[in-house]
């Protein structure tokens, strides 16, 4: 585990954009990389945010982008993109009522060190000096995270579900809470029909079938417990679901070829009848995923105007400017 700005905020390496530099402004000081409604974006935290890109990179023993790739200009188009939006967000919170707190910050870092370092604050300084980030740093991006996760709670509040919406996903997607007919069954699993029938012979004159299958089926995926599956009714093939589903229980099949080979097969419990879960019983958890996917396209929604409401007050600096068809892959990630 390391303590990383990509870990503590969305990812900043994504899929490739199309390259580009674009133009810039000389209302830019020259220690920023963008201004955003009159406030700066830094350059040093752009230096910072592509520093620690530049040591995930060396952590998962990847060569780094070359200065002038398609791939440095892609991270680097999104890291500015990255803290432009952050700033932005943290415009939108004061619009939004939305105050962190010293306290809040406070609480989640212990929570961090709590879950990946067991308390220990010693392991959380070496990390932090692993990766070349500062204290001050990882609070700075708490501090965003949280202020991120305010506007979702905020942006989404009033997203509700109904009734009607959840009969009809159930509906729509009855099979995904329908269980088919299924069965305890075992087989062996042989090459030739020669092999299948001696097999059989042997099974007839008293042989033990799990120690059979240990012995010769190749199907690995039973052959260590004698051979022994749960099947699904249609979820095998052909021959072998029909022959599965027909038999008695504890009566052996001669063979049965498939595409597979020669099986011996011989049930072992009478078959579970097909089930339906009653749409009581999933009823909240559906209403939880549709409500959480109702916020995500509010926030994306909400993300999107932002975007064109900032169109025109931000500025960026020579050689910063996004290209005009960028996608950032920046997104709100909720807790939700």
């Amino acid at each position: 585990m390391t303590i990383s700005r990509l870990l503590l905020l969305p990812a900043l390496v994504v899929a490739l954009v199309a390259a580009g530099c674009g133009g810039g402004s000389d209302k830019v000081p020259d220690d920023a990389v963008a201004v955003v409604d009159g406030q700066t974006v830094a350059k040093s935290d752009f230096n910072a945010l592509v520093d620690q890109a530049r040591k995930s990179y060396k952590t998962q023993k990847r060569e780094f982008p070359k200065a002038g790739s398609q791939e440095y200009q892609t991270l680097k188009n999104q890291a500015v993109q990255f803290l432009v939006q952050r700033v932005e967000f943290e415009q939108q919170a004061k619009d939004l009522d939305i105050e962190v707190t010293e306290k809040q910050v406070d609480a989640r870092l212990e929570q961090i060190k709590k879950q990946y370092f067991g308390g220990d604050a010693k392991k959380y300084e070496k990390q932090l000096a692993d990766q070349g980030l500062s204290d001050v740093q990882v609070r700075a991006d708490i501090r965003a995270q949280i202020v991120s996760e305010e506007i979702f709670n905020k942006v989404t509040k009033d997203v509700k579900v109904d009734d009607k919406a959840i009969s009809d996903y159930y509906a729509k997607n009855k099979a995904q809470y329908s269980q088919p007919e299924s069965r305890e069954v075992r087989h062996i699993l042989v090459k030739t029909r020669a092999q299948a029938v001696d097999l059989v012979a042997q099974l007839k004159g008293g042989a033990d079938f799990s120690e059979l299958a240990k012995k010769f089926s190749q199907d690995t995926g039973s052959k260590a417990n004698g051979g022994k599956l749960t099947i699904s009714k249609g979820q095998t093939v052909a021959p072998f679901d029909q022959t599965a589903f027909l038999l008695k229980n504890d009566v052996t099949s001669g063979p049965v070829k498939t595409e597979f080979g020669y099986h011996i097969i011989q049930p072992l419990s009478d078959a579970k009848p097909a089930k339906v879960t009653p749409l009581k019983e999933v009823k909240e958890s559906i209403r939880q995923q549709l409500q959480q996917t109702k916020k995500n396209e509010a926030m994306t929604k909400w993300v999107d105007d932002l975007k064109k409401e900032y169109d025109d007050q931000i500025s960026y600096a020579v050689g910063f400017t996004p290209p005009p068809a960028a996608t950032t892959g920046a997104t709100t990630d909720s807790e939700g």
